[in-house]
């Protein structure tokens, strides 16, 4: 269908409709009414590619992920398209494939291909610099190029109370890498939440250092994952050395991933509103494109504990001996 149709049904000017259609020139408001009701009865859409030409802009924006095998990204990405395709808006989506020099290469090619915007989530221990493009950064508020996230440290906090409800006061904070600025703040917050009300103690993966069976001997009853992949990989040792879960160890992780409600035992976890993170990425991202935005300060979204199967009340002998010390 084309704007010749539409002015032709109408006894309008080609002109008129165009003016319309793209929201320029002086139209009374019941002919613009009239104009925009035809569009839409006959299902017109306008080119692409004119439209492109008109305006200067692609009607794309980009998104690029650290890495597409994490259950997390594709989520996210379903949320990115979702709310673009609702502003009229194309996705061009590109993957990290886990490496820094990847994301490079995703951000100029699709800056090669005339995005309009992107919408980037880091890789871990990598900083987004600052485009010529409208950006917008989904990583985390230790980030100084972050626009919008999850509250990663109102997460964490709630994972270390919800700890402590349960009784455990001898707790095990678990991360993957350094590198990331989401499990830094995850780890950090945890530990500040915990602090004069528990013990508390870090490992890191990326050392190789998870001696479960020693963690519990010495009188952990609780570990707190900075990812539902961390948590995964307790609740496989714990069944590997016949460590009960609830019963002799807690397990919590973050990011409520698809598998968390299935396992056995099901797992407990701080769940981001990634429909939310998306929203508000997507809709920045629209208005700087438009030049209306300006933001201030990173929007942050606040998260939510889910309680299964994998969290229990702490053994009361376990309280007794830390009381006392």
């Amino acid at each position: 269908m084309s704007l010749r149709r539409i002015a032709q049904d109408l006894g309008v000017s080609v002109a008129t409709v165009s003016n319309v259609m793209s929201g320029k020139g002086r139209v009374s408001e019941p002919l613009a009414e009239r104009i925009l009701l035809h569009a839409n009865l006959i299902d017109y859409r306008p080119s692409a590619a004119a439209l492109a030409l008109k305006t200067g802009r692609s009607g794309i924006i980009g998104f690029v992920m650290p890495d597409i095998t994490h259950p997390l990204f594709p989520q996210l990405a379903q949320g990115v398209e979702r709310v673009a395709d609702n502003l009229g808006l194309g996705v061009l989506i590109a993957d990290s494939r886990g490496q820094a020099a990847g994301q490079v290469a995703a951000i100029a090619r699709l800056v090669s291909r005339g995005v309009d915007g992107l919408i980037v989530v880091p890789h871990r221990g990598t900083q987004i610099l600052a485009q010529t493009l409208p950006l917008a950064v989904i990583n985390s508020a230790s980030d100084p190029m972050n626009t919008v996230s999850a509250d990663h440290a109102q997460g964490g906090a709630l994972a270390a109370d919800a700890i402590l409800a349960l009784g455990h006061r001898r707790v095990l904070l678990l991360g993957g890498d350094r590198r990331s600025e989401v499990q830094r703040d995850r780890i950090a917050a945890m530990s500040a939440s915990l602090q004069n009300r528990a013990e508390a103690q870090t490992a890191w993966l990326e050392d190789d250092n998870l001696d479960l069976r020693g963690h519990v001997s010495q009188g952990v009853t609780a570990v707190l994952a900075a990812s539902d992949l961390f948590a995964l990989k307790v609740l496989s040792d714990a069944a590997e050395l016949g460590i009960s879960c609830p019963e002799s160890i807690s397990v919590m992780g973050f990011d409520n991933l698809p598998f968390s409600a299935i396992m056995r035992p099901s797992l407990s976890t701080i769940a981001p509103d990634v429909a939310e993170v998306s929203r508000r990425a997507v809709e920045y991202l629209h208005s700087a494109i438009n030049g209306k935005t300006q933001l201030v300060r990173p929007e942050l979204v606040p998260m939510s504990f889910i309680k299964r199967g994998s969290t229990g009340a702490a053994s009361f002998k376990t309280n007794q001996k830390y009381n006392r010390r």
